[in-house]
This record gives C-alpha cells, structure tokens and sequence, in this order.
C-alpha cells in the first residue's frame, strides 16, 4: 500500500511539472517578438497622406515622437502586432509592412498608413530636449483670518510644485495612445488659533487613495485645496483631485476641528 502511494504521488508531481512546463513553453510562445519586423521598423516615419507630418521616431526598442509633450514609449512586435507599453498596454494589428510602409489599425477601425524617410533633416523633429509639462508650476500662498464663534483662527495654504512626474494618456491624431506628463503638488495646511498651531500637514494626493479611485488617482494631480467654511464641527477645505487637460475632478471635504484632528470625508 505505501508503495503504491508513494508511486500515486511520483506520478502526480510529475503530471504537475509536465503542466507548468507546457503553460511556461505556451507563455514564451505567447510573447516571442518578432525581431525581423523590429528591424524593418527602425527609422522615421511620415504620414502617407501628408509627407511633411512625421508620425515618430523607432530606434532600438523606442519609438520616439516629434512633439516634445508625448513620452517615448518601449514595443515590440509579436504575432503581427505593435504592443506599446507606456501607461497603459496598447495593442495595434499590423494591416501591413515592408522596408518602406508600415500599416496597422488604431483602436477606432482606422488604418494608419506611413512610409518611411531616408531624409535625415527630419531629425531635428526629435531634438533631444526635456518634455514640456502642460499644467502650470506654480507656488501658491494663501493667508486667511476666520472667525469660528469667538475664535480667531489664522489659515495658513501652501501649494508646493514638486517634480514628482503624473502620466495622463491621451491619443494623438492619428489615434495612437501616447503618455502626456504632468507635475503633481504638495499642499501645506496651517491652521493657528492665536501663536498656537492647532494643526499642519502636508498633503499628497495619495492621502484619498480611500475615497478616489486607484485608477482617476493614478493619472491625477493634487491641484489645490481650498478654504469653505467654518462651524461646529470645525474648519472645512475642499481637495481638488483633478485629471490634467479636462474638467474631470474628484472634491473631497476635508475637517480640522478646533483639537485639531483631521477628518477625510467622502467626495463631495
């Protein structure tokens, strides 16, 4: 009987690892790149309909694009598909390719159609300098006096630029996802009752991950947070959680009572 087990038990192990090597093998087949296709990408592109608009820059494993707000994004080509993996994983069926077309579908059914230029004066196109940052950095500062019954409170808002890059994706015109890159804040709140400081912090837009969504939050800058009102129960701000270039935000209430504690309600 415990041979019999012990054969049981051989016999198992081995179907197991049999499995895994084959789901191991079946992965790799799934992402084996297609090197030759790569190479024969390597260069500038032009928009066939349109010569003097450059598309993008490949070199290496890269592909590059004129205008300096777009990120370089890594890709490779597997299974006569341009994946790029920027913020997101983006997936284009390549309709054709040759040593100077290069054709592939974007995500509304459109066909981009480029070809390929031996012109090197297009290379200023990709002059190597820093991405422009869209949103502005600049320092805030706000000094409040309040009255809260028969307190006096003095309200102390800083907002800090930081160099803490946010990537927001966008499309471009010729309907390829491409990575926009922002600048987030950190925002100062002082809250003093006479020469006492009743409360102050620093604030990241992280500190609401639990009452924004993980995947607004990712894309989003803290923009501000700004004085409402106070009563009762204390001094109210509102955070604005904002998504770079759109009217998208999330509002989030924040309280500081006169103990000085925090409180970070829902979205408003």
């Amino acid at each position: 009987m415990k041979q019999f087990v012990n054969i049981l038990f051989s016999a198992c192990l081995t179907a197991a690892l049999v499995c895994c090597g084959i789901r191991s093998d079946r992965h790799k087949a799934e992402v084996q790149e297609d090197t030759a296709a790569k190479k024969m990408l390597q260069g500038i592109w032009l928009n066939d309909d349109d010569e003097d608009d450059v598309a993008f820059r490949v070199k290496g494993d890269t592909i590059y694009y004129p205008d300096s707000t777009s990120q370089p994004v890594y890709f490779y080509i597997a299974d006569d598909t341009l994946v790029m993996k920027g913020v997101n994983v983006s997936k284009y069926p390549i309709v054709k390719q040759a040593a100077h077309i290069f054709q592939f579908k974007v995500q509304n059914g459109d066909i981009v159609k480029l070809v390929k230029t031996n012109d090197e004066s297009y290379l200023r196109e990709f002059t190597s300098q820093p991405p422009v940052v869209l949103n502005q950095n600049t320092l805030i500062k706000r000094d409040t006096v309040v009255e809260g019954g028969e307190e006096k409170l003095h309200l102390y808002v800083q907002v800090n630029p930081t160099s803490y890059k946010v990537f927001k994706s966008s499309y471009n015109d010729d309907g390829v996802e491409v990575d926009n890159v922002y600048y987030d804040n950190i925002v100062n709140i002082n809250v003093f009752h006479g020469a006492r400081k009743i409360f102050g912090q620093d604030f990241h837009k992280q500190d609401f991950m639990h009452v924004v969504p993980q995947e607004f939050l990712k894309q989003a800058i803290l923009s501000d947070i700004i004085f409402m009102k106070v009563d009762t129960d204390g001094v109210h701000y509102k955070a604005v959680l904002a998504m770079p270039d759109s009217s998208v935000s999330y509002q989030v209430e924040l309280v500081v009572s006169l103990q000085g504690k925090l409180k970070i309600k829902k979205s408003l």
